[in-house]
């Protein structure tokens, strides 16, 4: 079992940029692969940043790709979504989620591969 805790959001500029942590509970992390997805008011919940549980394999939304980078730290059981050049379209509230890896063939990009979320973290972009 795995609990996270998501943080870093807040209101920032357009163009400006954002840190969000997750942190996560149990001796596991290390075994999990994590993503980041996000819903906006009025929206449906959608990918935007997965990572394997080993690290070494990441995934972004077309949308973010080249603006937001996600890492790990397993020693730290932590793993962050540094978000740069925000815009207004990335106004919603950021979930951490994470499911046990080693599982082949697994779509990071689907919600329902995670069994695992955080509580979200708001993040707010003003024009």
């Amino acid at each position: 079992q795995v609990q996270l805790v998501e943080s870093g959001g807040g209101l920032v500029q357009a163009g400006g940029s954002l840190r969000l942590s997750c942190s996560a509970s149990g001796r596991t992390f290390s075994n999990y692969d994590m993503g980041w997805f996000r819903q906006a008011p009025g929206k449906e919940r959608e990918f935007v940043a997965a990572i394997s549980w080993s690290g070494v394999n990441t995934y972004y939304a077309d949308s973010v790709k080249g603006r937001f980078t996600i890492s790990r730290d397993n020693a730290k059981n932590t793993v962050s979504l540094q978000m740069n050049s925000l815009k207004p379209d990335d106004t919603a509230v950021y979930y951490c989620a994470g499911t046990p890896g080693y599982v082949r063939g697994r779509n990071y990009y689907r919600s329902d591969e995670y069994d695992y979320w955080g509580q979200g973290t708001q993040v707010t972009v003003s024009s």
